[in-house]
């Protein structure tokens, strides 16, 4: 199969409707008993696959998602590019909720994950360079599309990885902020670093839906809309601004 582009879905898309001509693959994977099931067809003439990286019926917490089986799964279908949605909070009071952010760097806060395909029975170690965790051609080239679209984004941003599934406290997020991060959320690692493992173009589209912990409206308290009409139309341009990505990169 030639051309084809995959896209994971977090906790606000489990489910991608535009698909045509929709299949359920289950792939079996090295990494577990469990296959993991894609759901793959058709959108304005181009091959997606679709990946919910939580499940599809048993939804699994970040800590407990098994990574390595779902990169890998996805790479049977050799895609030519993976864009990944992830819900974010924000540590900046300037990123308001509904911001679309383009991030181009990662600090991983997280701990127990498996990280890597290598085994330890390997005769040479696949070390990868990590300077830049995201495809930077793929990143260039969704920003590049929301700009035709006149969609708002922020271009750039470093998107901190938490253990989850429990929220940060504000102790944490004053951490983060120091370290230089500007979103938390608790998926994209390690999807990023097994992609680069497999020689798989990687990015992420995130979506601000609450003020970090401690952080304006989070002052007290963080509350996560979780069905939400201006939300849900943000995932949705979120969705829209990966596959029209997709069809410019197929041109």
């Amino acid at each position: 199969m030639s051309n084809v582009y995959a896209l994971i879905g977090g906790s606000r898309l489990d489910h991608l409707s535009r698909l045509e001509g929709r299949m359920i693959d289950r792939i079996d994977t090295p990494y577990g008993k469990e296959p993991v099931e894609l759901t793959r067809g058709q959108i304005d003439g181009l091959e997606v696959v679709f990946l919910s990286r939580h499940g599809v019926k048993e939804k699994k917490p970040p800590h407990m998602i098994n990574y390595r089986a779902n990169i890998w799964a996805l790479s049977t279908f050799k895609p030519k590019a993976i864009i990944a949605l992830a819900s974010v909070g924000a540590v900046l009071v300037e990123d308001e909720i509904g911001t679309v952010a383009i991030p181009d760097q990662i600090i991983d806060y997280t701990w127990g994950r498996e990280t890597s395909y290598n085994t330890g029975k390997e005769s040479v170690i696949n070390f990868i360079d990590f300077t830049y965790p995201f495809d930077m051609d793929l990143r260039d080239e969704i920003v590049r599309m929301a700009d035709i679209m006149n969609l708002p984004i922020v271009d750039g941003g470093t998107y901190a990885v938490t253990q989850g599934p429990r929220l940060e406290t504000a102790a944490e997020i004053d951490r983060i902020d120091r370290d230089g991060g500007h979103y938390v959320g608790m998926t994209l690692m390690p999807e990023a670093c097994l992609a680069k493992e497999l020689n798989l173009p990687y990015a992420a589209i995130c979506q601000v839906v609450n003020p970090a912990a401690g952080r304006g409206a989070s002052a007290n308290s963080v509350e996560i809309a979780s069905s939400d009409e201006e939300l849900n139309k943000v995932t949705d341009q979120c969705v829209d601004l990966a596959i029209k990505t997709f069809v410019e990169l197929n041109r």
